[in-house]
């Protein structure tokens, strides 16, 4: 009976860690689709991969988060339609366009595995003429 316990724990628990990976995603998804910086900020590593039309570099958690906060507000953000979401080597991709006043975005995002937690490690809105 001890055994069957255990198992079914172990089991129960790899099943709740795959759905909490698979939601980082999701959650970062959700964020592009209501312009939230503060929320898509949550799912940033250390430093973020940052590219934008007027500027790309490597910035660190809060900087990035600022400018991902001033393009949302710059260019009024109406929603996200996503055309692809994958698995990548430890981690998760997607992409999709970002709906604004100003235009469409293409947008890529890369997560990855650290420490046991999925993290945006890369974000790139690409302008679409």
């Amino acid at each position: 009976m001890k055994r069957i316990m255990t198992t079914l724990l172990l089991g129960a628990s790899l099943l709740l860690a795959s759905f909490t990976t698979q939601n980082s995603i999701d959650g970062v998804i959700g964020a592009l689709r209501s312009g939230n910086s503060t929320e898509l900020a949550r799912y940033f590593d250390d430093n973020v991969e940052l590219s934008l039309p007027d500027k790309s570099d490597n910035y660190s958690k809060a900087q990035a988060q600022t400018i991902v906060r001033d393009f949302f507000s710059n260019n009024g953000v109406k929603g996200f339609e996503l055309k692809h979401k994958g698995d990548s080597q430890n981690g998760h991709f997607c992409i999709g366009m970002l709906q604004t006043n100003s235009g469409t975005f293409r947008t890529n995002v890369f997560m990855k595995v650290k420490n046991g937690k999925e993290v945006l490690k890369e974000i790139r809105f690409q302008a679409i003429e």
